[in-house]
């Protein structure tokens, strides 16, 4: 079935602001609350936020195989469960509907301001149920940077990295959409110089720009999902803030890895770009050597130019762009991380997350945590408002947005952004 959706040349009766992340061509997904105080699935084209549940009931669905309450929901796990072919016929619909030159919804005003709402009107929620979160460490910038820190410049990179898509199984309570402030988190540290650890507020706590891929569900419990199949499996993308108290998880990530020093908090961006929409920019990886095993190697382009930045604003909201990196860099794809998770048997759901990992690029501008920028605290990040961070203070909101362009089209995802507050007491 073609993307019909994805049509360059397609104009929408919605008026869209130039450079917006949003055009027609994009048709994202998420979940909000509109001004009647009633939770809805949406899509959103230029400046409006589009009900989805009230256009399935006006009757602008028909012909597509959908429940009557598919997008009468709190979360998109159940449409998500209901496959590729699905997604691209609601996409290519929704397109149809907002062309510039179908009169069916345009020319209705009281279909329009049931189905419409400008996003001063909405709330935005998770957009999906987050039964399970992987998180991986599929950077090669980012993993030798921390090595060369931390263990031997020379051997930066552990023995295994280049062989397998490391990854760990973190916390989904904690996954919150942009917007949503959060607080320092507390824990055991071990300062400099003592042999007894302390227990407070952390003092090193890091932004991660990643991305993460939303899953449906994918195979049973003993099954393997392949390279080749992986990405009929992944529903779209967000971006993800995957925080860390870089204190706590020095002391605490030897033998079994980040634990209260991640599971306080990760923040994600509230629309769900599809992979079909990604299409268009689709982008080679980086070479892989030594080559992987059988069972991950790939063909084709496996990975998407999608152009990132972080930026920290402090209290008195002055903004500064701090780092721009790619999600290219990646040296695992989305399809090995996935058919390596699966490998062994694991299940996979409907609204799994799966984190990329820091996303840090080859020059110092584009690394994507401070620990990087900041090398350490040894090279202070000045903002411009004059004053500097070697990590990030209370009160402070961190910016991070997302977009692809190429030939005057540009897909974005908005921003995912978090103001950090004091640990409570």
């Amino acid at each position: 079935m073609s993307i019909t959706a994805n049509d360059p040349s397609k104009k929408s009766w919605i008026k869209v602001p130039e450079n917006s992340d949003f055009p027609i061509q994009n048709i994202p997904f998420g979940v909000f609350l509109t001004r009647d105080d009633i939770i809805t699935i949406g899509t959103r084209i230029g400046d409006y936020a589009i009900d989805l549940g009230a256009l399935h009931q006006l009757g602008y669905f028909e012909g597509i195989p959908l429940t009557d309450d598919i997008f009468l929901q709190n979360s998109l796990n159940d449409f998500i469960s209901d496959g590729k072919k699905t997604w691209r016929l609601v996409r290519n619909r929704i397109s149809e509907i907002f062309e510039v030159d179908n009169p069916k919804l345009r020319d209705n005003e009281e279909h329009r301001s049931i189905v419409l709402f400008t996003l001063d009107e909405i709330e935005m929620q998770l957009p999906v149920q987050i039964g399970d979160y992987t998180d991986f460490y599929s950077s090669k910038e980012h993993a030798t940077n921390i090595g060369s820190m931390f263990r031997d410049p020379d051997n930066a990179l552990l023995p295994n990295w280049l062989h397998i898509p490391v990854g760990y199984h973190g916390r989904s309570s904690t996954i919150v959409p942009s917007g949503t402030r959060i607080r320092r988190p507390k824990g055991q540290t071990l300062p400099k110089g003592a042999d007894k650890p302390e227990f407070g507020p952390s003092k090193m706590v890091d932004f991660e720009l990643e991305m993460a891929f939303i899953t449906t569900d994918a195979n049973k419990m003993g099954e393997s999902i392949s390279v080749a199949e992986a990405e009929e499996y992944i529903f779209g993308l967000v971006l993800f803030n995957d925080w860390s108290a870089r204190d706590i998880q020095k002391w605490e990530y030897v033998p079994l890895g980040p634990f209260l020093a991640k599971n306080f908090a990760s923040s994600i961006s509230p629309w769900i770009v599809t992979l079909d929409a990604l299409e268009p920019f689709r982008t080679e990886s980086p070479k892989q050597e030594p080559a992987p095993l059988p069972y991950l190697k790939q063909e084709g382009k496996r990975s998407f130019d999608i152009h990132l930045e972080a930026a920290i604003a402090p209290k008195d909201g002055t903004l500064t762009t701090v780092a721009r990196s790619n999600f290219k860099y990646m040296y695992w794809t989305m399809a090995q991380q996935l058919a390596h998770h699966t490998i062994n048997g694991c299940q996979v759901n409907s609204g799994d997350m799966m984190g990329s990992g820091t996303i840090s690029g080859p020059t110092p501008d584009s690394y994507g945590s401070m620990l990087e920028l900041a090398w350490q605290g040894t090279k202070p990040i000045a903002l411009s408002n004059g004053e500097t961070r070697t990590s990030i203070q209370d009160f402070d909101t961190v910016i991070m947005r997302g977009y692809c362009e190429k030939a005057g089209l540009r897909i974005g995802f908005g921003e995912v952004s978090t103001q950090l507050l004091p640990a409570l007491p």
